[in-house]
């Protein structure tokens, strides 16, 4: 089946059935990286996107659901050479160890600014409850959110 997504605000056409997970049209078909396959079952948050501004665990989320919504994958925030803010508070408070938890985190914690742009430390900590990070850099990761909110504000 033929869908239409608009990924990173760019009409883009994929070739899956409808069940397919947006997190395989995404890597698969248009070959995108960001978003990773950690558990595939929505628990770990490597796969997490935005659609329409929500963080949604790609993995379990049906590609043909995402047609006529507006998906942001990490790579539409900003590039290696032109990191958007919450990106570059990531590098400069060096939040990454591994980098396989770092989509997830930061999809999330993009969510969590759209609608909290002033966040606690607790919001932010519950806000990534469910998003898993085996290296341990949470804290880092918890100041590296509250960095990009103060240069956000």
């Amino acid at each position: 089946m033929k869908l239409k997504l608009n990924v990173n605000g760019k009409s883009r056409e994929v070739d899956v059935d409808a069940d397919t997970p947006l997190l395989y049209a995404l890597r698969d078909e248009l070959g995108l990286k960001g978003p990773r396959f950690g558990c595939g079952l929505g628990q770990c948050g490597a796969c997490t996107v935005n659609i329409d501004g929500v963080a949604v665990r790609s993995c379990v989320h049906p590609a043909a659901s995402a047609a006529g919504h507006k998906v942001v994958t990490l790579e539409g925030l900003g590039s290696s050479a032109k990191p958007n803010l919450l990106q570059k508070a990531f590098i400069d408070e060096q939040a990454a160890q591994c980098g396989y938890c770092l989509n997830g985190m930061i999809m999330q914690a993009t969510a969590l600014l759209r609608k909290n742009p002033n966040p606690t430390e607790d919001q932010i900590k519950a806000e990534l409850a469910n998003n898993l990070c085996r290296c341990g850099t949470h804290t880092r990761i918890v100041k590296a959110i509250q960095r990009a909110a103060k240069e956000m504000a």
